[in-house]
């Protein structure tokens, strides 16, 4: 039993696709342990996307992450991390296959609808950068 992060981006939000999001991590066999909507300041999506800093996208990222609300979910389930990333699809839309998030509700590869931890690691550590222990359940 693994969590990861997932973050619905401003993107989804703004098209009324959360629910249908959520959905297919819960068929999958991914469970939401915890859930909340929030707006990204601008240090919080600098310093979450820290890892990215020195790339020339940094700025039009941690801008798009800010441009609107964000859901962000800790998931639950057997091998969650690969789980999550096989159900979001490739970073490009256009490269991702037929039924995966990404295809399905993503405009571009900037702005392509969900992120999720890449690794048992990185999870953790994402999720604790977002929810305090009390808040998973």
């Amino acid at each position: 039993m693994q969590r990861t992060l997932s973050i619905i981006k401003p993107d989804a939000v703004k098209k009324g696709v959360v629910g249908k999001i959520v959905d297919r991590f819960e068929t999958n066999g991914l469970r939401v342990v915890a859930i909340k909507r929030l707006l990204l300041s601008e240090y919080d999506a600098k310093t979450f996307y820290a890892v990215h800093k020195e790339r020339p996208f940094f700025g039009e990222l941690v801008e798009f992450m800010t441009s609107g609300p964000v859901v962000v979910m800790v998931l639950e389930g057997d091998n969650a991390v690969s789980k999550n990333r096989e159900l979001m699809g490739a970073t490009n839309p256009k490269e991702a296959k037929p039924g995966t998030i990404r295809a399905d509700f993503a405009d571009s590869i900037d702005a392509n609808a969900v992120h999720g931890s890449d690794s048992l690691e990185n999870a953790k550590n994402e999720i604790s950068f977002f929810f305090s222990d009390r808040e998973i359940f």
